[in-house]
């Protein structure tokens, strides 16, 4: 009888972590957190904010012997954010995730080498790598950077 009540009571308790939490059981937060490029010259941060994924970075290695947040957005087409400092940059927005492929979505990508903005999209793939596209318009015209999670 104990057993079965123990039972009972696991099988809850698992339906209350999973069920009560829909981030939990679609997997939709399995993109936050830090991710190394496959290059090891950058490592950035997903995070939530409100219904959107976003990224920054915290951390690149193209710095031609100066210090990182000696670098700034000196390639935007705005005048007005070239001063911003590389280091800290959000370069990933807008990014919803999409239950029925387990993809995130319609996000853009911004690429400070040189001061583009492109179409994004992300998937974890089966090795658990994190697989961001940048396009234009369509899929196949583009280019994907992998991460690893640390």
């Amino acid at each position: 009888m104990r057993f079965k009540f123990a039972c009972i009571y696991f099988l809850l308790t698992l339906f209350t972590v999973f069920y009560t939490n829909g981030q939990a059981t679609d997997g939709r937060d399995r993109i936050c957190g830090k991710w190394e490029s496959v290059e090891k010259n950058i490592i950035i941060q997903v995070y939530m904010a409100g219904d959107d994924f976003k990224a920054k970075i915290i951390w690149y290695n193209d710095t031609e012997g100066k210090p990182m947040d000696y670098w700034t957005d000196r390639r935007n087409p705005n005048p007005a954010l070239r001063s911003r400092k590389i280091l800290g940059m959000e370069v990933l927005s807008g990014l919803q995730y999409d239950p029925d492929n387990k993809s995130w979505e319609n996000g853009m990508v911004y690429d400070s080498k040189h001061g583009h903005e492109w179409n994004a999209s992300a998937n974890i793939d089966k090795n658990g790598q994190l697989r961001v596209r940048g396009y234009w318009h369509f899929k196949f015209i583009g280019r994907t950077m992998t991460f690893y999670k640390l």
